[in-house]
Parts: structure tokens; C-alpha cells; sequence
């Protein structure tokens, strides 16, 4: 809570009632305009507390009309009823008269946004634009004048539009910005920058019209309303202005780019007539108004909403109090209003947590008010400073806010409530005192024996003894801080801290070297005095003795902690080993950590609450789910105040709000989200985090903290609910030291008081128990449980023991938790907290602990963390909390979504509340048997809800109620909605309607109501009927019964196919019993499934039709004797191929085969398959291997070679199952088997069946070929595989290089291999190696032909005369090549003999297939007719030959 004080000015005596008052923007100047009737009027400027400046005054003969400041510079502008205009600057009181040019009374001045313009304008209708330079001293005449011959009334200038920052871009040019420099660069291009102010304005006249001035001074009209106009406002957002006329109509208009103006709003404002409306625009486009009435009207434009604020009786307005004016403080976001009975009402503008801006109403906050007596006329708020001056009629007055002061110390509390008054509390012993004080009061510090107050100027020092208050001193002094120790009193000065007495007299000077700085925070704690100064050092003194000596050495601080502005505060603990200090950071915000100096240790460390944790080096903090659940909650905060405990070293708390409402309050007492957190802080294990709550609701600020209790200031009516220890006694005597006039006045108690966490329930406790439970409180932070215990153990309370077990839900220590409740005797909570440890989650068991010792808030906290929302749906559900409860079953809890609704429906039947009961019996689906149950006593009702509902399960409900009622009528109506065709025959047939039950089961086909009336039929012997409706409701063995009983044989057979097996065992023992209609006794046991008995009936009785039927369901799984009697059968009858399936059924197979090679049957892969035996069982592994052989063996002689194949390689006969294989000539398939084979035998006839295949076309082949004979390890047939191949290349295309590689490889193959017994190998190895020499030898001869041709030559003729030349070398080619040389010479004669020799040795060839045709052309043309003859002699073998190669293909 704030106060305000109120300093008169200090007008010169020559001056009369003020009649305008205003704030310079930036500087704390106060200029009032005071009118005197007969002799003229006055000018005067005042400081912050009401000091006149004797330099201004401002004197004519004449009335000032119109005051207005400079923006940034002290220079105030004067307009004056005679048309004069007047520069006054401040604080030299030069005065600057500008050239006349108003003849007539100023109506308006008005600067520029910046200042370099001035508008004048008088009540003739004349303006003109003057220009200013930057030190606000006016530069020659004016730049425009303009006549609209119509008085002016307003005139605001347009801001102007955004543009290049200037000083923006150079602090980029000075960091190395190279697009900055270029902007600012000759080279590029020119620099655009908008203009530093907006020149353009807009002005008004009395006739209405409202002209635009642009920045150039060319004037032009932008619109017309009706009536003067007395406002304009710019809505910059929207970019549109507000005009308001005397008629209080408000219009609105958007502004064009080429100037032109559309209106889009016109609205009438409230407004009582005949009183001078005070108005005014905030920067959000709020508009206030005060007309003289009770009340204030908001008009947000932004919204299109208004409201309007009340004045409170409550808070000391009195019933028909008028308003007169208003102002608005956007810095405190405070809005201000003038009474006519002195008193000054303020609206703070309170953002509640969770609003999103939605009754705005609701976000002021009326205060108490401020009376500063007289008719206040006019209100202004002003200066960087929000300083508030007031006109109350007779004087002005400034008004500045001040944070209350308050103190505690010693049990002993004083809280400021006005400028000049305390409220004192000795807790001690219950008096609550009044002091009224001559001076205004800035700072308080009491003790049990003194209240000292000071005001900046003067320090009083009052006794306090018994039940009254005794001024023991005042004496002058300029200390803007005191602290207080016995009998002596601590004030600061430049360098040096005053030890005085109670009367001034300075008896000790405690001096600060020039680097230790100013001395400016003080503060006492037991014997110690801290003292922190502007340099950041801080001392302690310890004050014990008589004189004040030095605790330890300055310690500066700027050398321990980065970013340090300033001290904001430093506490001392009571032994004087820790200080704690607060600090602001070097831009001024405060910093979010609180920082500890350990005064023994010299070292600082700190606790940051914006991410919740101690520094690293100071404290380890249990890492347990406790301290994690506690240290979230302090995250993002920031420390406002702080205290330690007067008697407990260890006690620290401090008082944090979150970092968001830091920024977004004015007052640290109006914030919603603030904290308290207890710490405990010790060298050796540093802060623990003892407790942490939300300040409670109706408490101000954190005063003290002083074992067992916490103390708070608090507004006055405004105590926490929730306390009933709040502050002194209500009852407690009140006294007031001096009562003011008017009569005895009663001050409200202002602190409230509340215990510990630790301490609820043992207020009144005496020092031993405080301090055990201080140690138990200590240790159980630190975790040490056994010194807990030790601390506790002699305590006997069980408050204390409650405590403890509350504790426990925050620490979370089940352990210690039973013990507790063991001391409490709470078996109830004990049985619960045993049985909750089913739960797998702690905060679950914790939780329920919680419940049983009635925290609630905590309990739902727990089961929110651990994400049980089923039990936590069970706690809203036992505590009441049924909406809680049905909303977390909707959104977490769906499973238990309908129990819940069941649940909440049996509470609101308890309840009476029968109609919402009836909502969540239907929510929970229980509605059909739950309403009328419900309902069953109000039969109106419930028939009611039957008709709504047209559920057919309550529609049968109702109707069985009415048949139990006996009306039938009724019933059967009901029934029929429900579609119960049951119940609707049942009653039918009850009433004797036989043929509407009749069709009613014919219609619908139910089978219950068949059944009931086939039932009725039986009992009136109707068996036809019976029959019927048992057929319909499928109860065929009633049906069956009927029909054995009265001989309806025919109907029987069909009963009994429809019917299941047992009823057609029964219809086919009739029928064999009777016997007839075998044939369907036969049919009935097949049905049924009884096969033998069919087929010995069948076979009895020669049905073969029947037999056949029968035969055609048997498998192997049927009897193996009577598979053999139809496989008989089927032989008799020539059905081999179904006896061969029933033979292979039986498992005979052998004679299956039989019948299979003797009837020719074709063996199929399935047969083949049925066949296989796989069981070893059935046959030993030589039989089933014989089986498959035999099988394999007549799938051969029927051609099917793939499946012997796979029967020989079941049966494991690979080389039959190659033979089988050859012969279908899948080569694929045998390439594939010879390579999972991988046998020799297997590869090697797999290698001799591919060289049936064309091999020399196919590549593929002659290397699996060659692999094949070498996987099967034959290198002779290799060899002889190689020795074809050069044939091949010899024979086909006298390949003899090729021919001669494929030898050498024979060579070596036939080298390899191994001759045991004749040496006939080695005959063969050495004709190959001759045959591979004479090859070579012609090859040499061919490939020397080009280099030496007559040695190629006698080469040649030299192996025509070898005798076995012609295996390996064709003698046509020898001489081939001899003819192709000869005729290459030239040399025909020896050609045409070598030619002739060649058909001598070779008379039955075709000897043109050793030569080349161009040589045999060539021999043609030069022998002539020897060639004809020759051709002619040979010509018949030629055709011979043809013949037999044509007879051979």
C-alpha cells in the first residue's frame, strides 16, 4: 500500500487562487496560472515539494488564458487574454515575448512532438506556425499565419510515420556495419529517413470545421461536424481522429493518404447537462470523462465498450459526493478523480491472473482516498517523476507517492497509515497504539521500548511506556535512513555513519574511506549493524559494547558479483555470521538472485529464483522428489524483500514474485503473485529450502520473521480469512497518543500475523519446545533422522505429532509419517496409509496421507503430479467435488467416465434432486432400470419419462408394470412399441386371441413366441400347428417327438436333416425299428454321422446308391475295415480309381500299386503323395523305401519322369532319379540336381547328356560340361570331351589354334588320370601328344607363310609324307594350303598337280572344301579344259554325295 504526501506551494502572497496547473513532461516543474479579477494574473513555477522558484514569475495586467511546456526543454509557453505569447525558461526565468500577432484573447498553443514548432492561435480565428530551435529559443517571425475568422478550440499534431532510425543506424555504422555506412556514404544512395517529428496538424473551430496544416503550412478543411467542437483526439493505431463537440457527440473518422477523412463512428456520450465536462485520452484509446456526477464513464474506442466506475462508501466517500475532474497516470496505470469535497479517489488498473481481457470493469481497483480538503477542481499528473498536483480551490497542492513504511522489532510492529500517522502493535502485551506525527512521515524503526520516525529533514524519537507513547527527542538531520539499537540511534551522512542519542547528540562516528563510498542502507539484528554504501561494500558492526567496533573488514562486492549496479538492500542474521543483500543490476532492474556474504568464510554465494536453485558452490540440495517438487514452484521469481530471524541464525525468508508481474505492477503491494520462501542457511550444508507458499489473500508485505510466526502488513478490513491468529487481539484496548480533531478516531489493526508451517498448533509454545522444533525442522531439511527424532522424542503434544505428519506430506517421508500417526493414535489414517501402499506411486501414498489429515489442497496437488486420475476422480468424488470430478473423468479418467455419472446420479437421488439425477443415469447408460426404480413411486412421472425416452427396454419395463396391474390393453400397446413379439403372443394366447398370436409369430418369425405358441398348440392337441411353430422357433426335437409320437414319417425326414445329430440318430433308429424307408434310416445315420452303421444298413439291405453316397465322405481317418469292404466293392463294380483311394485310405498301399499297374491307372501327384508314407509306424524304412521304388518305376513306364524323379530321390535312388530325369529332358533340372546331388555318377551323366546338346552354340553348356566332368573326377572323359572339341574346330572351321588349346588340355587331363592294371593311358597319351606335334607343325608352317614362304612350304610337304598324318592334320587342308600357295605364285601347272594328287588320295570328297574359291577360279581361267574335265569326272560323285547327305538327314 502507498500513502501520498501533500506539499502546498508556496505561493508568493501577491498571488490568488490558481486557476490552471502543468507538469513539465520530463522535468519535476509545476507551472500554476493565477487570476486576480482586478489587477490581472500571475505565472509562477514550482519544485517537487512545493518550493516557489523565485526567477519565474510571470506578472501582467491582463489573465493568462493558456499554459503549455516545451517537450524536452524547460521552457514553459504563456498566452494571455490580451493576444500576448510569452517564452519562460526555466530555471533562469528569461522571458521570451513573441512579435505580436494575435490581436485577440490566446485560445491555444501547442508544440510539436520534438519542439521545433509552436501553433498559436486566438479566439478571432488567426494561427500562425512559429519555428524553434533545439535549445527552445525562438527563431525570428513566424513561417505562416492563417485567418479562418472563426475562434479556434484545438490543435494537435499528426505523428509522423516510422523511418530510418538514425541513431539506430550509426551505432551499426560504428560496429563495422558496411550496409549502415553506405546509407551514411555520399556514394550510395541518399539516406531516407522520415522525419524526426510530425509538422503536420490538425485544428479546430467553434463553427465546427476541422482544417488540416500540413508540414509544408498549406492549409486545406478535412471535415464538418454540427457544433463547437471542445476535443480532437488522434487514434494512431487505426490511424483515425476523434472529434467531440460541446454536445458531448463523439465522431470518428479515418484518415485517407491524400488527405481526406470518412467517417465510420458517431455515438452520443453520457453526459449531465449544464456541468463543464472534464476529458480525457490515455494511449490506449480510452476515454474518460467526469461531468460533475457520482460517477466516472469509460469509453474503450478499441473495444467499442463502456463502463463506469463507482465511489465506495467502505473506503471513506461519502454518499452524494461529486466528481469534478479526472487524469490518468499511464506510468502507474493509476486513474485519478477530483471531488467536490476535498478528496482525491484513485483506480489502480489491477490485471487479475488468468483474465483475458474480458470485463473491464473489473480491473480497477478503488484505493483508499487522499484528502486534501476544499472543492478539487483540477487534477494533472506530470514530470518523469508521476508526480500528481491538485487544485482544491483555494491552493495548489503537489502530491507524491510514497511506499508505506513500516517496521517490526522486538514484538513490536508500526505500520504508516497516513502521511503524518502509524499504527503501533506490542504483541507483547496487546495494546494497539495511534501516533500522529508533525512531520510526513518517510521511515519508521521501532524496538520495545522506541518508535523512531524521520522525515528526510528531522528525526522524533518516542518512548513507548505502558499504554502511551512520549516524544524523547527531535533534532534536525538529513539522514534519509535510521536504525535503532538500545538507546542509540544510527544516521548516515557522506563517508560516515552517526551514532546519536534519543536528542540528537552524536556520540560515535563510524567513518568510510572514500573507496568504501557513501554509507546509504543500515540495518540492526540483535547486536549487529550491517551497513551497505553506494560503492557496494558492506560492513558489520558489532554493537554489543558500549562503543560500536568493526565485525570484520569492508568487503566489496563488485568484485564478487558480475553486473552489479547497486545495493537495494542488506540484512544481518542475529549472531552476525551471514548477510544477506539484495541488488540491482547495472540497467537498473533488480537482479533475481539473493546473495549471501558468510562474514567467517568470507565468500559469497547466492539463490537464484529465477531458475530455483542455490548456486553450485554454496548448498547440494537433497536431489529427491521433494526438493524438486518445491524447487519448481520457486522458479522464474524474483526477490523483493527479506528477513532473517531475530533469535534463529539459521532462519532466513524472503518474499519473491514472479518475474512477469515485475514488470507488468506499479507497486510491489498491489501483485497477486507473490511467494514467501523459507530457507535455512548454514556453512555447513549451505541453503536448504525449509518452505515455500503463496503470501495469503488480504496481506500486504512480509514485515519479520520471528519464531513461531511470520508478520505481515495488511489493508485495513482486508486480513487473510483464513488466520485465526491474524494480528493483536481484536479485543485488545486501543489508544491514540493525540487525538485529532473532529473527535477520537479508531485506527484498524494494519499487521497480521501467521505461524509457521511447523509451528501451527504450538503458538503459545515455550522456548525449549520452539527450539526443539526448530532443531527437528533443521535436521529433517538436511535428511539426518535420527537427530529429528532426538529432538522431538521428549515432546508429548499430539499437535506437535499432527504437525510433524503435515510436514511430512510437503517432506514426503512415509517412514516418518507413521511414526507420527503412531504418536497421534490415528489408527483410521494409520489403516489407510498402509493399504494406500499398493499404489505404485509415492505421491499416491502421500496423497492419501494428505487426505486423512485433512489437506485436501495438497492431496489433489499429488495426484496431479503422478498423473492418477482414477484415484483422483475418487477424492473429488469423497470430498464432494462432483463437477471436478466429472470433468476429470471426461478428460483423463474416460474408463470410470460412466461409474462417475452413475456415482454423482445416486448423490443427486439422495438429494432430491431427481430431474438432474435423471440426466447422468442416462450420462452412465444405467437409465433404463435406474429412472424407474427411481421414478416407481410417482407413476405419472415415470409414464411421462416412458413416453420421452421410447427405449423399447423401458417401453417392456412399463408394459410388464401394467400387466401386472391387469391392463392388458395397455400392455399389449407397450409391448408392441417394445417389439416383445414374446410377450405380446404370451398375453394373446392368455386372452384367448389365438389367431392374432398366429400371425403375430408368422409376421415377426420370433422364435420365443413360436415356441410359446407352438407350446399353447401341443397343450390344445392341435399337433399340426405344434409342429409348425416348433419348426418356426427351430426347436426340432420337440417337432421330431411329435412326429414319432402321431406317425408323421414324412414330415419326420425332414425335421430330422434340419434338426442336429442326435435328433437324426433318433429319426433313423425310428425308421430301422419300423422297417421302412431304409433308405432314409441309411441317409439319417450318414447325416449324423454314425458311417459304419450306414454302411452295414446299406450293405444289409443292398442300397447301393446309398453305398456310393457313403463311400465318397470316407478318408483315412475312417475304420480301415470297412475302407476295404468298399474298395471291394468298388473293384466288383469297376470303379478302380475310387477303389484305388479308398485302398490308399486304408493305408494298403501295395495293393493300391497293384491295381494301379494292372488297370493301367495313371498315378497323379497327389495319389503319389498319399502314397508316400511319412509315419514309421505304418511301414519299416526298407518297405517304405521299396513302396516309393515301385511307385517311381510305374510313373516311368506311364512317362511321367519329373514325378519318378522325385519318388526315386524320396525313396534315396539318386542315379535312378538321374536316369529318370535324362529322360525328360529338363536340362535345367538335371544342371540343378547334379549340383545339390554333388556325386560324381551323377555329375558325370549329367556332363554326357549335355554333350548330346548343342554345346558349340551354347557357352553356358560347354563350361557346365567341363565343370561337371571335373566335380565327377573323370579326367579321361574330359580329355575325350576336349579331344571332340578340336575335332569340332577342325572339322567345322579348320580351327587348328583352337583345336590345338583343346588338345593341350586333353594332354594334361589324360595326365592326371590314374592307369592301375594295361598301359593302354599311356598309348593314348602318347598318340595325342603326336597328334598335338603334327598340329603344331602346321600351325608353325601357316603362321611362318608370311615371313619365309618356301619353308612354310617344305614344312607342309614335309608332313604329307608322315603316315599318320590324317587324324590330326586333314591332308585336304595340307594340300589346300600347298594349292593356295601355288597359285599365289603364279605356279598353276604344280597347283593343278598338287590338285590332282589331292583327288587321287581323296576320291570320295569334295576336294573344293579345302580350297578358297578365288583360287579356284584362278586355276579355271589359266588351266581351261583340264579344270572342265576334272569338274565334269567328278561331277556324279558330287551329286552322290548330295544324295547320301540328303538321305542322311
Amino acid at each position: 500500500m502507498a500513502v501520498y504526501f501533500d506539499h502546498r506551494i508556496e505561493a508568493p502572497e501577491s498571488t490568488d487562487v490558481p486557476s490552471q496547473l502543468t507538469w513539465h513532461a520530463a522535468f519535476p516543474v509545476l507551472a500554476v496560472a493565477s487570476s486576480r479579477a482586478a489587477a490581472g494574473g500571475t505565472v509562477d513555477l514550482y519544485l517537487q515539494q512545493g518550493e516557489h522558484v523565485e526567477s519565474c514569475h510571470l506578472e501582467r495586467p491582463h489573465q493568462p488564458t493558456v499554459l503549455h511546456w516545451h517537450p524536452t526543454k524547460p521552457v514553459l509557453a504563456v498566452g494571455w487574454e490580451n493576444g500576448e505569447v510569452v517564452l519562460l525558461t526555466h530555471p533562469s526565468g528569461d522571458q521570451t515575448v513573441l512579435p505580436s500577432t494575435h490581436a485577440a484573447c490566446i485560445a491555444l498553443l501547442e508544440w510539436s512532438s520534438s519542439g521545433s514548432r509552436l501553433v498559436t492561435g486566438d479566439q478571432f480565428g488567426a494561427l500562425a506556425v512559429w519555428k524553434v530551435d533545439a535549445r527552445g529559443r525562438l527563431q525570428g517571425n513566424y513561417l505562416v499565419k492563417h485567418e479562418y475568422n472563426n475562434p479556434l478550440t484545438c490543435c494537435i499534431f499528426r505523428p509522423a510515420s516510422p523511418g530510418d532510425d538514425v541513431a539506430m543506424l550509426a551505432r551499426a555504422s560504428v560496429s563495422g556495419d558496411e550496409s549502415a555506412l553506405d546509407m551514411f556514404s555520399w556514394k550510395g544512395a541518399p539516406l531516407k529517413m522520415g522525419p524526426q517529428e510530425g509538422l503536420a496538424f490538425y485544428v479546430s473551430t467553434a463553427d465546427g470545421k476541422v482544417h488540416s496544416v500540413d508540414e509544408h503550412c498549406k492549409t486545406s478543411t478535412l471535415l464538418s461536424v454540427d457544433g463547437e467542437i471542445k476535443n480532437l483526439f488522434y487514434l494512431e493505431k487505426r490511424e483515425a481522429l476523434a472529434v467531440i463537440t460541446e454536445t458531448m457527440m463523439l465522431s470518428q473518422y479515418s484518415l485517407g493518404p491524400e488527405g481526406g477523412a470518412q467517417e465510420f463512428l458517431k455515438v452520443k456520450l453520457s453526459s449531465k447537462s449544464g456541468q463543464n465536462v472534464d476529458i480525457v485520452w490515455t494511449d490506449n484509446s480510452l476515454l474518460i470523462t467526469a461531468a460533475g456526477e457520482q460517477v466516472i464513464r469509460l469509453w474503450d474506442l478499441e473495444r467499442d465498450d463502456n463502463y463506469v466506475l463507482a465511489l465506495d462508501e467502505t473506503l471513506g466517500f461519502e454518499r452524494g459526493e461529486m466528481i469534478n475532474c479526472v487524469s490518468y497516470c499511464a506510468g502507474k496505470q493509476l486513474l485519478t478523480a477530483g471531488t467536490n469535497l476535498g478528496r482525491i479517489a484513485m483506480w489502480r488498473m489491477v490485471v487479475q491472473p488468468g483474465s483475458r481481457g474480458g470485463d473491464t470493469k473489473t480491473q480497477w481497483k478503488l484505493q483508499t482516498p487522499t484528502e486534501i480538503g476544499g472543492n478539487v477542481t483540477c487534477l494533472q499528473w506530470g514530470s518523469s517523476l508521476n508526480l500528481l498536483a491538485a487544485n482544491n480551490s483555494n491552493t495548489a497542492l503537489i502530491l507524491w507517492e510514497h511506499v508505506m513504511s513500516a517496521h517490526f522489532s522486538q514484538q513490536v510492529a508500526a505500520v504508516q497509515l497516513t502521511p503524518t500517522h502509524l499504527s503501533v502493535t506490542q504483541f507483547a502485551t496487546g495494546v494497539h497504539l495511534a501516533l500522529q506525527s508533525d512531520i510526513h512521515i518517510k521511515g519508521v524503526c521501532v524496538t520495545k521500548d522506541s518508535v523512531t520516525v524521520w522525515s528526510g529533514k528531522q528525526v522524533t524519537v518516542y518512548e513507548l511506556s505502558g499504554t502511551a507513547l512520549r516524544n524523547t527527542g527531535s533534532f534536525p538531520c538529513d539522514s534519509h535512513v535510521v536504525a535503532v539499537h538500545g538507546e542509540n540511534l544510527y544516521t548516515v551522512e557522506p563517508n560516515r555513519v552517526q551514532i546519536r542519542t534519543p536528542q540528537g547528540t552524536v556520540k560515535q562516528l563510524l567513518t568510510f574511506s572514500k573507496a568504501e563510498g557513501n554509507p546509504i542502507l543500515l540495518s540492526v539484528c540483535q547486536s549487529y549493524l550491517v551497513v551497505g554504501t553506494d560503492t557496494a561494500h558492506i560492513r558489520v558492526f558489532d554493537l554489543s559494547r558500549r562503543d560500536a567496533k568493526a565485525h570484520c573488514n569492508a568487503k566489496n562486492l563488485a568484485e564478487q558479483i558480475a553486473n552489479l549496479g547497486g545495493l537495494r538492500s542488506v540484512k544481518c542474521n542475529a549472531n552476525g555470521s551471514q548477510i544477506s543483500i539484495l541488488i540491482s543490476q547495472v540497467n537498473g532492474r533488480p537482479d533475481h538472485k539473493v546473495y549471501f556474504y558468510d562474514v567467517e568464510m568470507d565468500t559469497v554465494t547466492h539463490f537464484d529464483f529465477f531458475i530455483g536453485r542455490p548456486s553450485s558452490g554454496i548448498a547440494q540440495l537433497e536431489e529427491s522428489e521433494r526438493q524438486q517438487f518445491q524447487v519448481t514452484e520457486l522458479s522464474g521469481r524474483c526477490p523483493v524483500s527479506h528477513f532473517w530471524d531475530e533469535c534463529e541464525p539459521r532462519l532466513f525468508v524472503c518474499e519473491t514474485m514472479s518475474v512477469g508481474s515485475e514488470s507488468s505492477s506499479t507497486s510491489f503491494f498491489d501483485m497477486v503473485d507473490v511467494s514467501v520462501v523459507t530457507l535455512f542457511c548454514t556453512q555447513e550444508h549451505g541453503l536448504l529450502l525449509q518452505d515455500c507458499y503463496p503470501k495469503p489473500a488480504g496481506l500486504q508485505a512480509l514485515l519479520a520473521l520471528d519464531v513461531p510466526y511470520y508478520y505481515f502488513s495488511c489493508k485495513p478490513g482486508e486480513r487473510d480469512p483464513g488466520l485465526t491468529e491474524g494480528s493483536a487481539t481484536t479485543s485488545a484496548p486501543q489508544y491514540q497518543t493525540q487525538p485529532p480533531r473532529g473527535g477520537p478516531a479508531q485506527f484498524p489493526h494494519m499487521v497480521s500475523r501467521r505461524p509457521l508451517r511447523d509451528f501451527v498448533g504450538l503458538e503459545n509454545c515455550e522456548k525449549s519446545t520452539r527450539d526443539a522444533m526448530l532443531n527437528f525442522s533443521f535436521y529433517l531439511t538436511i535428511g539426518d533422522m535420527d537427530e529429528a527424532f532426538k529432538a522431538i522424542k521428549l515432546i508429548k503434544s499430539k499437535a506437535v505429532w499432527e504437525n510433524m505428519a503435515r510436514m511430512c506430506v510437503k517432506t514426503r517421508r512415509l517412514d516418518v509419517a507413521r511414526v507420527c500417526l503412531g504418536n497421534m493414535g490415528n489408527a483410521r489414517a494409520a489403516k489407510a496409509l498402509k493399504e494406500a501402499e499398493a499404489e505404485p506411486e509415492p505421491e499416491a501414498q502421500v496423497a492419501m496421507l494428505a487426505i486423512q489429515l485433512g489437506m485436501l489442497e495438497d492431496a489433489e496437488k499429488l495426484y496431479k503430479s503422478c498423473q492418477r486420475y482414477d484415484l483422483l476422480n475418487i477424492f473429488y468424488q469423497a470430498s464432494g467435488q462432483w463437477q471436478k470430478a466429472l470433468e476429470t473423468a471426461e478428460v483423463y479418467d474416460r474408463i470410470h467416465l460412466r461409474t462417475t455419472s452413475y456415482s454423482y446420479a445416486k448423490y443427486l437421488e439422495s438429494m432430491g434432486d431427481k430431474t438432474l439425477a435423471i440426466t447422468y443415469y442416462e450420462n452412465s447408460d444405467t437409465h433404463k432400470v435406474e429412472v424407474p426404480r427411481m421414478l416407481q413411486d410417482d407413476t405419472l412421472s415415470l409414464e411421462v419419462y416412458v413416453s420421452k425416452m421410447k427405449d423399447k427396454n423401458i417401453y417392456k419395463w412399463w408394459a410388464q408394470y401394467l400387466e401386472s396391474q391387469s391392463d392388458m390393453d395397455s400392455a399389449l400397446r407397450f409391448y408392441e412399441c417394445a417389439q416383445d413379439y414374446l410377450s405380446l403372443v404370451r398375453v394373446h394366447c392368455y386372452m384367448g386371441n389365438i389367431q392374432k398370436a398366429s400371425e403375430i409369430a408368422n409376421d415377426t418369425g420370433d422364435r420365443a413366441a413360436s415356441y410359446h405358441l407352438a407350446r399353447h398348440y401341443e397343450g390344445h392337441d392341435d399337433i399340426k400347428q405344434a409342429v409348425h411353430f416348433y419348426t418356426r422357433a427351430q426347436a426340432y426335437n420337440n417337432a421330431i417327438r411329435l412326429c414319432k409320437e402321431n406317425g408323421l414319417d414324412d414330415q419326420l425326414m425332414n425335421l430330422a436333416l434340419l434338426s442336429n445329430p442326435e435328433d437324426m440318430m433318433e429319426a433313423a433308429c425310428y425308421y430301422e425299428e419300423k422297417g421302412t424307408h431304409m433308405d432314409r434310416a441309411v441317409a439319417l445315420y450318414h447325416k449324423a454321422g454314425y458311417v459304419s452303421k450306414a454302411l452295414e444298413l446299406a450293405f444289409a439291405t443292398q442300397q447301393f446308391s446309398a453305398l456310393q453316397m457313403i463311400a465318397e465322405d470316407l478318408n483315412e481317418n475312417s475304420d480301415p475295415a470297412l475302407l476295404a469292404r468298399c474298395s471291394d466293392f468298388f473293384i466288383t463294380h469297376s470303379q478302380y480309381e475310387k477303389a484305388v483311394e479308398l485302398l490308399v485310405a486304408a493305408k494298403k498301399y501295395h495293393q493300391a500299386l497293384e491295381l494301379c499297374v494292372a488297370q493301367n491307372l495313371t498315378i497323379t501327384e497327389e495319389l503319389a503323395e498319399r502314397m508316400t508314407v511319412t509315419d514309421s509306424k505304418d511301414l519299416s524304412e526298407e518297405a517304405r523305401k521299396e513302396l516309393l521304388e515301385r511307385i517311381a518305376d510305374c510313373c516311368m513306364r506311364q512317362g511321367n519322369y519329373h514325378l519318378a524323379t522325385k519318388k526315386y530321390t524320396q525313396a534315396g535312388n539318386k542315379l535312378k532319379a538321374m536316369r529318370a530325369l535324362l529322360k525328360s529332358g529338363d536340362t535345367e533340372k538335371i544342371v540343378f540336381f547334379a549340383n545339390v546331388c554333388r556325386q560324381k555318377e551323377l555329375f558325370i551323366m549329367a556332363a554326357n547328356y549335355l554333350q548330346s546338346l548343342d554345346w558349340r552354340k551354347n557357352p553356358e553348356i560347354l563350361k557346365t560340361i567341363i565343370g561337371f566332368y571335373t566335380k565327377g573326377r573323370a579326367p579321361d572323359l574330359l580329355a575325350g570331351f576336349y579331344e571332340a572339341c578340336a575335332q569340332v574346330e577342325i572339322d567345322d572351321y579348320q580351327n587348328y589354334e583352337k583345336a590345338l588349346d583343346a588338345l593341350t588340355e586333353a594332354a594334361k587331363c589324360l595326365s592326371k588320370t590314374k592307369d592301375s592294371s594295361t598301359g593302354q593311358q599311356e598309348v593314348r597319351l602318347a598318340k595325342l601328344q603326336h597328334k598335338i606335334t603334327l598340329i603344331k607343325k602346321f600351325v608353325h608352317a601357316r603362321r611362318l607363310y608370311v615371313e619365309d614362304a618356301g619353308e612354310a612350304v617344305r614344312l607342309c610337304e614335309g608332313l604329307l609324307e608322315e603316315p599318320d598324318l590324317d587324324p590330326a592334320v586333314r591332308i585336304g587342308d595340307a594340300f589346300g594350303f600347298l594349292v593356295e600357295h601355288h597359285c599365289q605364285q603364279g605356279n598353276f601347272q604344280m597347283a593343278y598337280r598338287k590338285l590332282e594328287e589331292l583327288q587321287k588320295l581323296l576320291p570320295m570328297q569334295n576336294i573344293r572344301y579345302y580350297i578358297s574359291q578365288s583360287s579356284l577360279e584362278a586355276l579355271k581361267k589359266e588351266m581351261g579344259e583340264l579344270m572342265d574335265r576334272g569338274d565334269n569326272r567328278h561331277s556324279v560323285k558330287d551329286d552322290d554325295e548330295v544324295e547320301e547327305d540328303l538321305n542322311v538327314s
